[in-house]
């Protein structure tokens, strides 16, 4: 079996392809909350802070020297991200919870009836029986 049919049959099994549109949709919902925070979330929060600009807060670790730029800790856009990686993972949470709860519970298995007892345990009766008279 050459490697291209061994791809072909892996890209085209179920799990893979449910995969792939569940990436897709997920790095699409990614870029909406991190819009979400950035332009809704984070200016009033800012505001309630005083004025503050998150994506501009930075520690300058050495200045610009000529073409090259500013050696900068950027922990506002940290923050903003952090933000939003809370966000993603109680939405990812909540729809784990849904699908969980749709899911038909599982019927527990019959405990299995006893087998009585095995046919040496039966032999060794008939011979303790055939013993004792």
């Amino acid at each position: 079996m050459g490697m291209m049919s061994e791809f072909k049959d892996f890209a085209m099994r179920g799990n893979v392809v449910d995969m792939a549109v569940g990436i897709v949709i997920g790095g699409a919902f990614g870029k909406i909350v991190s819009s979400f925070v950035a332009d809704v979330l984070m200016p009033p929060i800012g505001l309630l802070l005083g004025g503050v600009d998150f994506s501009d807060l930075a520690i300058k670790l050495k200045d610009a020297v000529g073409e090259a730029a500013p050696v900068m800790i950027n922990y506002g856009k940290f923050i903003q991200t952090a933000v939003d990686f809370v966000i993603i993972a109680f939405a990812i949470f909540m729809v784990v919870k849904a699908m969980n709860s749709m899911k038909k519970p599982e019927e527990a298995p019959a405990p299995a009836p006893d087998p009585g007892p095995s046919a040496e345990e039966t032999l060794l009766g008939e011979i303790r029986d055939l013993l004792k008279k």
